[in-house]
C-alpha cells in the first residue's frame, strides 16, 4: 500500500510494503517485502531496505544508508552520509552506514556517516553513534558508549 499523499517514485519496492503519507521515495531506492514506512519519511536513490523494517516517522534516509533485513528505526532518528558538508560541494562517494539485521535505533538517535550498527545490537533514544557497534551490544548516550551485551 502507497499512500496517495506520498510521493514514491521507486519501482523497487517489496511486497506487502506499506508507505504512509507525505513520504519520498527516490526513483532508484529499493525497499524489500513486508515494510512499514511511517509518515514523513524521505529515501534517496542509493539507499536499501532490507524485509521486515519498520521506519518510524521523520526519518531521512540518505545516499549511502542501508538497512539490513529485520531493523527497527525510531522516530526522528538522523541519519548523515558526509563528515564534512558545505553547501553546493559534493563528496565523489558519500559515506556508506550499515544497519545489520535486528538491530533497533532508539528515537532522535543521530548515527554520524560512516559507522556500521551489528547485529542485533540496541542503541538507546537520544544517543550519538560515532563508532561502529558489535553485534549483540546494547548502547547510549552522547557519545553513544557501550552499556552491555545482549543475551540470546
Amino acid at each position: 500500500m502507497i499512500h496517495p499523499l506520498s510521493d514514491v517514485k521507486s519501482k523497487f519496492i517489496g511486497e506487502n510494503t506499506n508507505i504512509w503519507q507525505f513520504c519520498v521515495v527516490f526513483p532508484e531506492a529499493k525497499i524489500g517485502s513486508n515494510c512499514n514506512i511511517c509518515a514523513s519519511v524521505l529515501i534517496e536513490n542509493d539507499v536499501t531496505v532490507g524485509n521486515n523494517v519498520t521506519i518510524k516517522s521523520g526519518v531521512q534516509l540518505w545516499d549511502g544508508v542501508t538497512l539490513e533485513d529485520n531493523v527497527f528505526i525510531g522516530p526522528n532518528v538522523t541519519f548523515t552520509n558526509d563528515l564534512f558538508p558545505h553547501s553546493k560541494v559534493y563528496p565523489k562517494e558519500f559515506a556508506r552506514t550499515i544497519i545489520k539485521k535486528g538491530a533497533s535505533i532508539g528515537a532522535n538517535t543521530t548515527i554520524i556517516a560512516g559507522n556500521t550498527i551489528g547485529e542485533n545490537a540496541m542503541v538507546g533514544a537520544g544517543s550519538v553513534v560515532t563508532h561502529d557497534i558489535p553485534d549483540n551490544e546494547v548502547w547510549f548516550g552522547n557519545p553513544a558508549r557501550f552499556v552491555r551485551k545482549i543475551e540470546s
